[in-house]
């Protein structure tokens, strides 16, 4: 580009050899355009309610395809699993297939739901992340019914309202994936997509490809 925008001036410049004319106005270099990337972080239930493995598979599968384009798109990816008694940050925000495959490759499920741990979790996950990389934007994807358990007496389901107060608050992206099934539906994933202030989408009618593409059009 410096070259091209020299060489028509060559003659007025008086060149006489064999050198190319360059003066400070002519000279180009290349910039690297492109959004802003997003950080994409999905938080899973995988307790022992019904379909847990089916969310699974679902979600390992819109992982990897996330990543499979991360470095053109500038996103990472990262999954927060949640059951027993704790959430787990099981694949830390990453731009590689390998580490994410190796990571999901096996998963366990079972046990209670400890909804809230998993979204405090995320809050904490994305509040290092933004320490890390202000730019990045945050996008949270919870795939869950709704549904959460723990020990006797709790207010379980208020701990999980409130920490999702919290993301709303800090003005996180929220996507909510509602896996409840069954023909009796509490509809609580709702009441959680309300309070992130998320849209909430059925997974019955999400498969690892149009959950991808979910993704990509809230980021």
């Amino acid at each position: 580009d410096t070259v091209l925008a020299a060489a028509p001036h060559q003659r007025a410049r008086g060149r006489a050899g064999t050198g190319l004319l360059v003066e400070r106005a002519d000279l180009r270099q290349a910039t690297l355009e492109g959004r802003e990337g997003n950080l994409v972080l999905f938080v899973v239930d995988a307790s022992g309610s019904m379909g847990a493995r089916s969310r699974m598979a679902a979600v390992k599968g819109a992982v990897l395809s996330l990543l499979v384009d991360a470095y053109q798109r500038r996103d990472k990816v990262g999954l927060i699993t949640f059951r027993g008694g704790a959430a787990e940050l099981a694949l830390p925000p990453t731009w590689s297939v390998e580490a994410a495959a190796a990571r999901l490759t096996s998963l366990p499920t079972g046990g209670r739901t400890p909804l809230a741990a998993g979204l405090l979790r995320a809050h904490e996950t994305l509040r290092l992340e933004r320490v890390r990389d202000p730019q990045r934007r945050p996008l949270l994807v919870v795939v869950t019914d709704g549904r959460a358990t723990g020990a006797r007496g709790g207010d379980h389901l208020g701990d999980a309202r409130r920490a999702a107060g919290l993301l709303a608050a800090g003005g996180v992206a929220s996507v909510v994936v509602d896996c409840e099934s069954g023909p009796v539906r509490l509809g609580l994933a709702a009441s959680l997509g309300a309070a992130l202030g998320a849209e909430t989408l059925q997974l019955a009618d999400l498969g690892a490809e149009s959950l991808v593409r979910t993704v990509r059009e809230a980021a």
